[in-house]
């Protein structure tokens, strides 16, 4: 096996979990090509403990799949999310903006109860 091959035991979801907007797609896929990454990487949305508002996102740039993910192919973007994120991300969407003030990637999340006025943080 590989270096970049998948991990086996991950799991194959849908856009109900995550869904990559063309903007959030286009970015990626640049950003993977750059990296060398265009094949098998992917972008994996974690949930983590803080922020102002109790949670936050993390996403990196990876190889694939890890042992118990759910990868989700959307706007030809592999996304990777462990079990335990997957609970908070349920049918968010993921855009880019090149907006020089609130640029950058933003999730739109219809679970986050409540968000910070930064938009990086939420509480579900």
């Amino acid at each position: 096996m590989t270096a970049t091959a998948p991990a086996p035991g991950y799991k194959i979801g849908n856009e109900k979990l995550i869904k990559v907007l063309p903007g959030a797609a286009n970015r990626l896929l640049g950003l993977l090509r750059k990296q060398g990454r265009a094949e098998n990487g992917a972008l994996r949305v974690a949930v983590v403990g803080g922020g102002c508002s109790g949670l936050q996102y993390k996403m990196d740039l990876v190889d694939g799949p890890a042992n118990r993910d759910i990868m989700v192919l959307s706007g030809d973007v592999r996304v990777v999310i462990d079990p335990k994120s997957a609970l908070f991300v349920s049918g968010s969407e993921l855009d880019y903006s090149d907006d020089l003030q609130s640029g950058g990637f933003k999730v739109t999340n219809p679970n986050a109860v409540v968000t910070c006025s930064c938009g990086e943080s939420f509480s579900a």
